[in-house]
């Protein structure tokens, strides 16, 4: 008995002992599954030039992730790709200050992670040459075309509201980029806010340029193209946010040191020429995830300047009847994810 009772006691303390490596070795297991890559990325792009076009182009981020199959969906706007993360359709997004304003409203499970440019003359009011339209009080009674719900959306109702003008007085129409050239051509409309490289076949097409959101964030009325990622993935796979925001930066830095090589690759996808290509890009201001790291910008979050863009966004848009209704701050700080810019 009292050798049955040893033995026993030997295969008790045996079997707690293989439960407790066990144990360890499921929890190094579940922190290495966390710092893991994902089989499998989808990317939520949009023809914009900037650092994710270029990465998308040169193939930088299939270099550094040669085991995860990269999916790139393309998109005309923001409120698209709202939808598309909302859906748990794409795993990373880019979407204007704006439509990211308004999902972080609607309590959209995604984090901003990095912000792929500050909105200059990329972005513009472009005004019919035949329709008399010279200052922006010229809009009352015109038909003005922008996508609703996108950065463009807010720089038309900033510019209204700043000129004294209410939306009844104009004609505001909701067309995405590639409709508002169709009824550009067609001359259903007398002026359109849109981005590049939309905005330039505007222009080449008997257009002048009004107003761009260069002009805007002077007065106040801050616009940027944002980059989101799921709150669900950024949480699995950490390390692949942080190793996607260095692909990032390596593009920013061939477009800073090599622009000309860096126009070169982005011509084709933006349907101009290289000078062209170049010009557009220089219209944007790129930032790496160091410069991000400050204070105006994403920062440590609480207290950066980005969550109080955003909140002045969605402030606006509430009286503007956009939306219903705008969280806290604390609410637009809490979706800005840090981790992954501090390289």
């Amino acid at each position: 008995m009292k050798n049955k009772r040893s033995i026993f006691k030997s295969i008790t303390i045996t079997l707690i002992a293989l439960l407790l490596l066990s144990a360890c070795g499921q929890g190094k297991d579940s922190e290495k599954d966390n710092k893991s890559y994902p089989k499998e990325v989808t990317i939520g792009y949009q023809v914009i030039p900037n650092a994710e076009l270029l990465v998308k182009t040169l193939g930088l981020a299939e270099k550094k992730f040669p085991d995860v199959t990269i999916r790139w969906v393309q998109f005309d706007s923001g409120r698209d790709v709202n939808t598309a993360i909302a859906s748990g359709s794409i795993d990373f997004g880019l979407a204007g200050s704006v439509p990211v304003s308004i999902g972080v409203s609607s309590k959209l499970e995604y984090y901003v992670y990095f912000l792929h440019d500050i909105i200059g003359e990329n972005e513009a009011l472009a005004i019919r040459n035949d329709t008399g339209i010279a200052t922006i009080q010229d809009l009352v009674g015109k038909k003005v075309a922008v996508p609703f719900g996108s950065t463009a959306h807010f720089s038309v109702l900033s510019a209204l509201a700043n000129a004294g003008i209410t939306q009844d007085q104009v004609t505001v129409l909701d067309l995405q980029p590639p409709d508002i050239l169709a009824a550009w051509q067609r001359k259903d409309i007398d002026a359109a806010f849109v981005w590049q490289p939309t905005l330039a076949k505007l222009v080449e097409d008997n257009g002048s340029l009004l107003l761009s959101a260069k002009d805007l964030a002077a007065q106040g009325a801050i616009t940027s193209d944002t980059g989101i990622v799921s709150k669900k993935f950024a949480n699995k796979y950490p390390t692949f946010v942080k190793d996607y925001v260095a692909v990032l930066d390596e593009a920013i830095e061939i477009y800073r040191t090599k622009p000309e090589e860096a126009a070169k690759a982005l011509a084709p996808l933006l349907s101009t020429s290289e000078e062209e290509s170049l010009a557009q890009m220089n219209e944007l201001v790129w930032l790496t995830s160091k410069e991000q790291q400050d204070e105006q910008y994403l920062g440590k979050g609480a207290g950066s300047g980005f969550g109080k863009v955003l909140k002045a966004t969605g402030d606006f848009l509430v009286e503007q009847g956009t939306i219903e209704s705008s969280p806290e701050l604390s609410d637009y700080e809490k979706a800005i994810y840090v981790a992954g810019i501090e390289q």
